[in-house]
């Protein structure tokens, strides 16, 4: 079976024209409320519209509803966010066709709590065993446990912050290598590593990791 592109669009800071690119590549958006008016600035209309649809545009939600879009309408008030909702979707939807990765975009900018709720369902859906991986015109980010091959480019900057406590964690292929060094969550000591090569390697032994590649356009 060939892997297909889940994607969920969020509410935050858009460049349209990175965003036609991107979304090209996805076969299954999912659109979290006012993330379709994003979604429109790029050409492209969502498989399905979720949220309390307090953001999205009159003129956009009436293009959802004339594309035949999937839509899920949920009271203002209520427990979850609207990109919550949404990645509840993702998650059925990669179950379905067995996948572990889901995009997200629209996720950063904005408002900055937001965005520090996002990296709390980013951790949540990585103890469950998927990789949100979490993409802007400046940066890409998952969370990492286990070992994994990172692809970057020789002299790129990579940051490795725990997000638990602590974090054991080996690398290869940096500038700065750590074996079994120890991450702190109160701490800054991975950040701003630097590739030797195109690839390096991170192996977290415990605890959780994001990943940061600044200058990744995913």
């Amino acid at each position: 079976m060939s892997k297909r592109k889940i994607a969920v669009l969020a509410n935050g800071s858009w460049d349209s024209v990175w965003g036609e690119q991107v979304l090209k590549e996805v076969d299954f958006l999912i659109c979290a409320d006012g993330g379709a008016n994003n979604a429109a600035l790029s050409g492209r209309m969502p498989d399905l519209l979720i949220g309390d649809l307090d953001s999205i545009l009159v003129e956009n939600l009436y293009q959802c509803k004339k594309m035949g879009c999937a839509i899920e309408r949920f009271p203002c008030e209520k427990d979850e966010t609207d990109l919550e909702l949404a990645l509840s979707r993702a998650e059925e939807q990669a179950r379905f066709v067995g996948e572990r990765d889901i995009w997200l975009y629209g996720a950063t900018g904005k408002r900055i709590d937001h965005f520090l709720g996002n990296l709390a369902l980013m951790l949540a859906y990585a103890r469950k065993g998927y990789r949100v991986r979490l993409v802007d015109p400046e940066h890409e980010m998952w969370i990492l446990q286990g070992r994994e091959e990172i692809t970057g480019s020789q002299g790129q900057e990579v940051s490795l912050i725990a997000l638990s406590d602590r974090a054991v964690v080996t690398t290869e292929g940096l500038y700065y290598p750590l074996q079994h060094g120890v991450l702190l969550q109160e701490s800054p000591r991975g950040i701003s590593n630097v590739f030797l090569g195109e690839k390096a390697v991170a192996e977290v032994h415990e605890g959780w990791v994001l990943v940061v590649l600044p200058g990744s356009t995913g």
